[in-house]
């Protein structure tokens, strides 16, 4: 029986890595690509004497010329201070690396999957948010290169699925964490828990009541799996994330009393545009899926610790 073929753009990205050590464990052939400008070649190094695996330095916003069975596009910064640092750039991976991706999924006829965003909502005026939705976006402030990039990558799925028939598949990825984030990506568990073990003030924007809802990486991985593996009849949106939510300062609060930190809790002004809320409807995750997450937040910000920890003593973050 012959191997699946498999891409992973964004590969060696925090959900890119660990994707790829799960679809080795499946049995699959695994194309990593990777620019690496926020993803690092320390996240799959323990992957690369593994026969059927290989890493290739490759920007998606040019064509890629591969024979592969399916593809799973993850390629885009994800934190704001990554996503803001070359905004122009964001939009074209979005853009220009879904048409590329889509491009080759026509030609060899792959099935393909889009990592998505729960930030195509906005700032939400309903709650918990359906794929139904079209959001309250915000098309020309500093987070819309990552906002509106994703939305018509999404917008390029759907035409490539009427026009050409290309079998997709669109996840929308709500907050995600675990081991392998990268440490200065500015998002909140990997900004709380650096902060905690480091014993600086942490850092909540606005007055901490602001919520998200914290999936662990393994679950979403499994939800990835599970909707790559639905007949072309599904084809998402499909929203994928924790519908349980917690406050920031709940969050922080969870943090030290895990990390056993004497740090403080420091308020700043709330960045533009940042939602107020939000949190997924998964009815339709479950339907097609049969899937929810299993990790409750505790246990998952525990490992999550632990891989931080090791990682400040093996190479201290800069303050």
């Amino acid at each position: 029986m012959n191997e699946k073929r498999v891409l992973v753009t964004g590969g060696a990205g925090f959900l890119g890595s660990h994707l790829c050590r799960r679809l080795l464990e499946d049995g699959k052939e695994v194309l990593c690509v990777d620019n690496f400008f926020t993803g690092r070649r320390a996240n799959v190094a323990e992957l690369l004497g593994n026969p059927r695996f290989e890493l290739m330095r490759h920007d998606v916003t040019f064509p890629l010329y591969v024979e592969v069975d399916e593809i799973y596009n993850l390629a885009c910064p994800a934190s704001p201070v990554h996503y803001q640092f070359d905004p122009v750039q964001t939009t074209k991976t979005s853009v220009h690396g879904a048409i590329n991706m889509l491009g080759l999924a026509k030609r060899t006829r792959a099935r393909i999957l889009q990592a998505s965003t729960s930030e195509v909502y906005g700032d939400p005026s309903i709650h918990p948010q359906p794929e139904s939705y079209w959001g309250n976006v915000n098309p020309i402030g500093p987070r819309s290169c990552y906002d509106e990039g994703k939305r018509c990558a999404e917008t390029l799925f759907f035409d490539y699925f009427r026009q050409h028939r290309t079998n997709i598949k669109v996840a929308r990825i709500f907050n995600t964490y675990g081991p392998q984030m990268h440490p200065n990506d500015g998002r909140v568990v990997s900004n709380f828990i650096v902060q905690a073990l480091k014993g600086q003030p942490i850092t909540i924007y606005g007055d901490g009541l602001q919520t998200r809802s914290f999936c662990y990486v393994d679950d979403l991985i499994e939800a990835f799996c599970r909707l790559m593996a639905t007949g072309p009849e599904v084809t998402g949106p499909i929203n994928l994330g924790n519908p349980v939510e917690f406050t920031m300062r709940e969050l922080a609060e969870l943090v030290i009393d895990i990390t056993g930190s004497s740090s403080r809790l420091t308020f700043e002004a709330l960045p533009a545009d940042d939602p107020k809320q939000r949190q997924p409807d998964i009815t339709l995750a479950r339907r097609e899926l049969q899937w929810e997450p299993k990790v409750p937040l505790r246990v998952g910000l525990e490992k999550t610790a632990r891989y931080f920890e090791t990682l400040l003593k093996e190479t201290p973050v800069p303050a």
